[in-house]
């Protein structure tokens, strides 16, 4: 069996995917065979693994971090929540069903077979596998059935470092806390700690830090500064949107409405690295901006009550408004089906209306049907003639007149559509804004010839610089104990 570690924070958002990131580059970069893992995921951020199937983009980032193949089995719990108490539930990459909160609460023990088996097969052949817990181990009403932190970890024989978040504030707090309410077997689980997000003179926290062990016992394996380059990753978790109110001043405004149940909106990522461009989150209560060129509809897991809010926000007469202007409009997955004509649900699969009215900007129509196409994909825009590569995620068949104007040709098939005047155009394709020549050439098309950077290359340049990092600060006792 592979060594093993296991990151857990002292809340959510504490930056354990970036760090679970770094250390898969950082022992990659040594020569090890590395595996991320993550038991249980929420996120409607999703990736199609290499073998097939749905895991949480963060897991498809960490498997790139470590220069492997992602699998299915590095997620194996992938919760895609559709609605404010239920989520799909994807075991394995496939869809194994649906459930409210206390329903899975008790659904959750049948899960840990799954995940232990996945484990087993992360591990097979890797020198290391560093696993990523979801939430925090903290919240002990969840720990009975649990099979996201201290359950997978106590039943695997994962040794766990905690990590705190010093720039929200309380970390102290945080680790004294954790270390006070959890039971014996857990506690013993915990190796250690690292401070997460420092900024400034780390030489400030030294009393801090002998404050923590005077309390806890545990050992500080590294205070991380504030990591730049994390801002150049691919974004993972819906809090992030909290922080993306808009990118710098550009010649071209992109806005994108941030929808209740907005899905793979890292397809945003690679226009918000770009200078000339400013990318506008427009959120509840907020109005599409008049100057903005190009408006993004974003997928959606829930496309029929996702249209519902958008009306209730009144962005469908800034829409209609944007285009009388002559702007522009991209929909993406569910975002392309809210512009067409009609979506209908004859089996509500989504569990609200049956039909809805769509934006009626495309002539086409959707019907929900409960195939899920869950594929990598090669394309071609036909706009522009530009090589794409992405994915699709999505439940639904979509036809109309104007899907005789495909905006690409997937896999040898036509998929989206264009408006006739060439202003309105939808596509299954997740990615496509990663595909340099594509953004290349959409940029040009609004007057904008900078050069571009290669998104993909920045990524992993990004990466690389995190792991830099991380080796310049984490304990090298304990680096190279689980690191190589």
């Amino acid at each position: 069996m592979a060594r093993a570690i296991m990151l857990q924070g002292t809340g959510s958002d504490v930056g354990k995917t970036v760090l679970v990131a770094g250390l898969c580059r950082l022992a990659a970069n040594r020569g090890l065979a590395v595996r991320p893992f993550k038991p249980q995921n929420m996120s409607n951020n999703a990736a199609v693994a290499d073998d097939g199937g749905e895991i949480g983009r963060a897991q498809w980032l960490q498997s790139l971090a470590a220069r492997t193949p992602s699998s299915v089995h590095m997620n194996p719990v992938l919760l895609k929540p559709h609605s404010d108490n239920g989520s799909q539930i994807i075991v394995q990459g496939r869809v194994f069903g649906q459930a409210k909160g206390r329903d899975y609460q008790r659904l959750k023990p049948q899960l840990l077979g799954a995940v232990l088996e996945s484990f087993e097969k992360v591990a097979a052949g890797a020198d290391l596998v560093i696993v990523e817990g979801a939430g925090s181990p903290a919240e002990i009403n969840l720990r009975p059935g649990d099979i996201a932190n201290m359950g997978f970890a106590t039943r695997a024989g994962v040794p766990v470092v905690l990590v705190g978040d010093i720039d929200r504030g309380g970390v102290i707090a945080s680790l004294v806390g954790t270390h006070a309410i959890l039971p014996d077997e857990d506690r013993a689980m915990i190796a250690g700690y690292i401070i997460n997000k420092f900024r400034g003179d780390v030489s400030l926290f030294d009393d801090g830090i002998r404050a923590i062990e005077g309390f806890t016992g545990w050992p500080c394996f590294g205070v991380v500064p504030w990591l730049q380059a994390a801002a150049r990753l691919p974004a993972e978790d819906s809090v992030v949107l909290e922080r993306l109110a808009r990118g710098g001043a550009g010649a071209l405004k992109i806005a994108v409405p941030v929808l209740p149940r907005i899905a793979n909106f890292d397809d945003l990522d690679p226009l918000r690295t770009e200078p000339d461009v400013e990318l506008v989150f427009v959120r509840s209560g907020e109005r599409l901006p008049a100057d903005a060129g190009l408006v993004v509809l974003p997928g959606s897991k829930s496309t029929i009550s996702d249209l519902a809010d958008f009306r209730a926000q009144g962005w469908d007469r800034d829409l209609q408004a944007h285009v009388r202007r002559g702007g522009r409009v991209i929909g993406i997955c569910g975002g392309y089906q809210m512009l067409g004509r009609t979506v209908h649900d004859p089996l509500g699969i989504e569990g609200g209306a049956l039909e809805t009215p769509g934006l009626a900007l495309l002539d086409i129509e959707t019907e929900m049907a409960p195939e899920k196409t869950v594929r990598n994909s090669q394309a071609r825009s036909t706009e522009y003639d530009a090589p794409l590569a992405g994915y699709q995620i999505h439940l639904g068949i979509t036809r109309g007149p104007d899907c005789d104007r495909p905006s690409a040709i997937i896999d040898g098939a036509s998929d989206g559509a264009l408006s006739a005047d060439g202003r309105i155009m939808g596509t299954y394709l997740h990615g496509l804004f990663g595909s340099d020549a594509y953004r290349a050439r959409l940029l040009q098309s609004f007057g904008l010839f900078g050069e571009r950077r290669n998104y993909r290359e920045s990524v992993d340049q990004a990466l690389d610089e995190i792991a830099r990092e991380l080796e310049r600060h984490l304990d090298p006792r304990w680096s190279a104990g689980f690191v190589g």
